[in-house]
């Protein structure tokens, strides 16, 4: 005997208003437990939503495009049998649905019609004060630093979505220097139509680095960055690796140089606490945690997923967690819990060169560590010289947290832990 069974959004941690990008069935398809029914894209990652029972697909409550949130009702299934599927939805179903509706009828265009004074007035901006926004909306705003009363809304009725807030974010950042311009001298991004010089391609951005475009911009636009230099001789520790991956089984996660800057992190997150801190108006929070992300690259941009309790943990366990990340980061399927909670980031260029570099800081952190390739160089040991191997490292930090003589302290601390693999025991 078949029964109706409500398809919902599972828990997906802080995130509302996520869009569904892909929908992979039609009504009267089949479906089995666990087979996924559509995708949904955070600003990190893309993750796909599976079935929670065998059935057919009786009716789609949402399309591409549409924003949904946990317990949002996305389809209807005609189960058959046993399943996994949750129980009825409550009484408060009802009003998921509604404003699932209502965020579609937001997102279709508006019928053809003669241009009259009110769609006129709808693509200014808004006079103080007039501004109508979804709390999403306004929360967004306020992360960003954009004033609704500047953007120009392009919702039904003059309402301000989420793409005109990145719209406005993004014409900022391509204007460059006139992000603070002078009151009387503007100074307009250059314009140039690069097809009189030659053939050019264009290329769209993916969400992901659109996102991350934007964060990045408003993090060296707001917070006051430090870098200092430092080089570790790493010489012993990675002949420690070498050998601890050559003992160890097949099926063990390999160590890695990042897998070594992270621990040595967290003991200098635990000696230096202000490091391991978060700026809130006029109170610095201090965190009695050490969540470390790593910087990944992906085709399809950075994501930076965080490995827990660094300080616990140990070499191995924070290899094979890295790798485990890494591995989701590659095929697309971080969830957005992966990437929440980070207290420090470490990113590292070493795998393909140079000496070294000014790592951005991932905001709300107050610091982040960046290391280049390692190189023999000969050092002089008081007799003689001899051939040692040296990691560059650079450390960018928020001067409004830490001066120069922590960010001295801080770096001079890891590099003396990566130079004598007895600090790690200590």
């Amino acid at each position: 005997m078949s029964r109706s069974i409500e398809v919902v959004l599972p828990d997906i941690g802080d995130y509302k208003d996520v869009p569904v990008v892909e929908i992979n069935v039609s009504v009267g398809d089949e479906v089995t437990i666990d087979m996924p029914l559509l995708s949904i894209e955070s600003d990190k990652a893309t993750m796909e939503v599976p079935s929670p029972a065998a059935g057919t697909v009786a009716k789609l409550m949402i399309d591409v495009g549409a924003r949904v949130s946990q317990g949002s009702v996305l389809m209807i299934l005609e189960g058959r049998g046993e399943s996994t599927a949750p129980p009825p939805a409550t009484a408060s179903a009802p009003q998921v649905e509604q404003r699932i509706s209502k965020q579609e009828a937001l997102s279709r265009p508006a019928p053809a019609a003669p241009v009259d004074d009110s769609r006129a007035r709808a693509q200014q901006p808004q006079p103080s004060g007039a501004a109508h926004a979804s709390p999403s909306v306004r929360a967004l705003a306020r992360e960003l630093g954009v004033t609704l009363d500047s953007v120009v809304p392009t919702g039904l009725k003059g309402r301000i979505l989420r793409e005109d807030v990145a719209a406005f974010v993004n014409g900022l950042v391509r204007s460059g220097p006139a992000m603070a311009p002078e009151p009387d001298a503007p100074v307009d991004w250059p314009k140039v139509d690069f097809e009189r010089y030659g053939a050019v391609e264009r290329l769209a951005l993916t969400r992901i680095q659109k996102l991350t475009g934007m964060n990045l911009s408003r993090n060296w636009s707001v917070i006051p960055h430090v870098t200092n230099f430092d080089r570790a001789d790493v010489t012993d520790a990675e002949a420690f690796r070498q050998l601890a991956n050559a003992e160890a089984a097949k099926d063990t996660a390999k160590l890695t140089m990042v897998s070594l800057l992270i621990k040595a992190a967290a003991l200098a997150l635990q000696k230096y606490p202000r490091f391991n801190s978060s700026l809130d108006g006029d109170e610095l929070i201090l965190k009695h945690y050490v969540h470390i992300g790593v910087a990944v690259d992906t085709p399809r941009g950075l994501v930076v997923p965080v490995i827990r309790d660094c300080d616990k943990k140990g070499l191995r366990q924070i290899a094979a967690e890295m790798r485990s990340l890494a591995d989701k980061a590659h095929a697309g399927q971080l969830a957005s819990g992966d990437m929440q909670g980070g207290c420090f980031s470490v990113s590292s260029l070493g795998g393909i060169g140079g000496q070294g570099f000014t790592p951005i800081i991932n905001a709300p952190e107050v610091a982040i560590l960046g290391a280049g390739r390692a190189a023999t160089e000969a050092v002089w040991n008081g007799r003689e010289f001899e051939p040692r191997l040296i990691l560059p490292m650079s450390l960018s930090w928020d001067h409004r947290v830490v001066d120069g003589v922590a960010g001295a302290r801080f770096l001079g601390f890891v590099a003396s832990v990566l130079s004598d693999l007895r600090r790690f025991a200590l």
